[in-house]
Formats: C-alpha cells, structure tokens, sequence
C-alpha cells in the first residue's frame, strides 16, 4: 500500500488506507466499532527514521491489522512506533496505544487534566457512565436511565477498566519536541473532555484538531467520567483561543483533511449561539427540565426527535441540554432550582 494523496471529499474520508497531507505527515483512517463516526484519523508524523503517531484509535483487531498494513506504505511497522500524542482519553483515541505500548514498548503523552477521568474510568467498581446517569437524574431524564439499563445492563463491573493505564507523560501546555528538528505546540483546549489539547506544527502550518473542532459535525458536551461544572463555557472560550490564534489547515479526528480552522470554528461558535438560544426559549415556553427541553428540539443535521434516538445518544442530546442551560444560568439569563434532585429551570 502506496501513500496516496489526501482529499476533501467528505463522503470518502472513512476508506482504509495512508493519505499524505503534508511532508512527512500522513492521515490514516481507522474503523469503529458500531458507532456514527464511522471511523476515527490518527497522523502519523515521521522523518523517515522516527515515527510518531497523533491518537492511536480504538483497540479492534480490525483497527489494528488497517494501521500496520498503512504504515508499511512508509516502510514502517507497529514497533517503530515512537511514542503516541493523545489529544483526549476517550476509548477511539487512547485505547489501541495502551495495548500498543504492551507489547512493543512505545510511549504516550496526554494531557494533565484528563487525569481524573482517566481514574475514574480505570476503576473496576465503577459503574460505567456512573456521572452520566447521576446527571441523567439531575436533568429529570430517568425515562433514558432505564432505557441505558435495558440495552447495556445493570452489571457494576467495568470490563474495559485495563485500558485506562496512565500514559508516560502529562502533557502541558508549551512546546515540545516531536521529531529531531521538528516542534508541535500543545494547547490545551477543554470542553469535549476537560483536558483535551490540539497541536500546532507551526512550520507546516497545520493544527491536529482531536474533536475540538471537526468539520462536519459539533463534538459532544458534557460527556466525561468526571463532568466539568460548565463544560459548554470552557469548550467555547477554547473555541475563541483558537479563532485568536493564525488560520492553518485542520487535521480532524473525524472527517477530511479542511483547509481554514477559523472557518469552522466561526461555524461552531454561531452554531451554540443559536443553540442556546433555542434552548433557552424551551424554558420560556413551559418546558422545567433539561430532558424535557430536549424533547421540545431537534437533533443531528436530520432534526430528529428525541425519541427517534437510541438510549446512548439520547443521553448525549440531554447532557448537551443541560450543559446549554448551565450555561445560560450562570449567564444570569436562567435561574434554577433543585427539587427532590432534579434541577428545574426558569426564566430570571
């Protein structure tokens, strides 16, 4: 398998295979397992003699067999794998690289501040999405628990608990060496996770986005083991960080290679700023709770209903809901109230 040369088409970007985006830069798609993303990019950056990999993807048989056979199309193997650079500690970024790394040795970096989910989500006691249904209750949506229940079950063990083992480095923000000769800027960005960071290969002009930005679709807000007090200000204000900083080709976890960073980021912001004002009228009109404002709205570039929606993405749809409303609150546009545990929202 030769490199072949990278396209914008957004329809094709999930096919196996290595693409070059840049001297020494390559994207390689990986799958997913069931999942709408459909596949995830990880970069791999080199000079010929290091091997560095930006994410690592999801630990699948299937993911694993697609990055070795992409990476002898630049006379590479799994072993020569340097290290990782983790963008966030989520199972399609950060899981293929801790089994990586068992058998061959590599390192990983990640950001500080995903440290505690990263605990949180190696604990074997811990229920899985235990601060999720915790605030599935909050935001009176106990309809969607008992739905989680049903497709995922009630079994406390967390069966992907070895997979959370820390990295070898907490990554800060400033720059770092990557390649002999060559240097990435990490930035911290949180708001999809609390510690999710970006890097900046400020030669080549490029920005390894994670899911802080991606090109076709908006990240997911207030999903973590360890929720963020407002998640929504932090994931827009590292919006407004990267808008203030120069425009550079993006380089996304999901979906194609896009020339202008700003132009997306100009979309996303104009997006949560209908958002909430959408959101926040549901109160105005009569709705109480963050589930029933997410009933009152449309979801995915389709409008679907929330009830249309699967239990997984309808607890996506209400926490993104509350983290809009949390928002508006401490905006002082909102006021709210706790009543037997559940959060209730009115109009100030």
């Amino acid at each position: 398998m030769e490199p072949l040369p990278e396209s914008s088409d957004r329809n094709s970007w999930t096919e196996p295979g290595i693409y070059e985006v840049s001297a020494g830069v390559y994207r390689i798609p990986l799958p997913l397992p069931n999942d709408a993303l459909r596949a995830v990019n990880v970069y791999a950056v080199t000079d010929g003699e290091k091997l560095v990999l930006v994410d690592s993807g999801w630990a699948l048989t299937v993911a694993r067999e697609q990055l070795a056979n992409a990476l002898g199309g630049i006379g590479a193997e799994l072993a020569d794998v340097s290290e990782f650079l983790v963008t966030h500690v989520h199972r399609d970024h950060y899981s293929q690289a801790v089994v990586l790394r068992r058998e061959f040795g590599s390192k990983i970096a990640l950001g500080q501040d995903e440290e505690p989910s990263l605990k949180a989500s190696g604990n074997p006691d811990r229920l899985p999405m235990e601060a999720q249904i915790d605030l599935l209750f909050q935001a009176g949506a106990g309809e969607v628990v008992e739905a989680l229940a049903r497709d995922f079950g009630t079994d406390r063990r967390h069966t992907e608990a070895d997979l959370w083992e820390a990295p070898d480095e907490w990554l800060t923000p400033g720059r770092r060496p990557i390649l002999p000769g060559r240097e990435f800027d990490v930035v911290a960005t949180p708001g999809h996770t609390a510690g999710h960071v970006v890097f900046v290969d400020e030669t080549a002009d490029l920005l390894f986005s994670g899911d802080h930005v991606l090109p076709h679709i908006t990240p997911s807000i207030g999903f973590q083991p360890v929720p963020a007090e407002l998640p929504l200000n932090d994931f827009i204000d590292s919006l407004r960080l990267v808008r203030a900083m120069p425009d550079r080709r993006m380089l996304p976890a999901h979906g194609p290679v896009s020339e202008s960073v700003h132009t997306r980021v100009d979309e996303l912001l104009e997006h949560h700023r209908q958002r909430l004002e959408t959101i926040g009228s549901q109160i105005t009109a009569g709705a109480s709770t963050a589930f029933e404002a997410a009933h009152r709205i449309g979801w995915t570039r389709r409008n679907r209903k929330l009830s249309e929606m699967d239990s997984f993405n309808q607890t996506l749809a209400v926490l993104e809901t509350a983290a809009h409303l949390d928002l508006l609150v401490s905006q002082g546009k909102l006021a709210v109230q706790a009543v037997d545990g559940i959060r209730h929202y009115t109009t100030t």
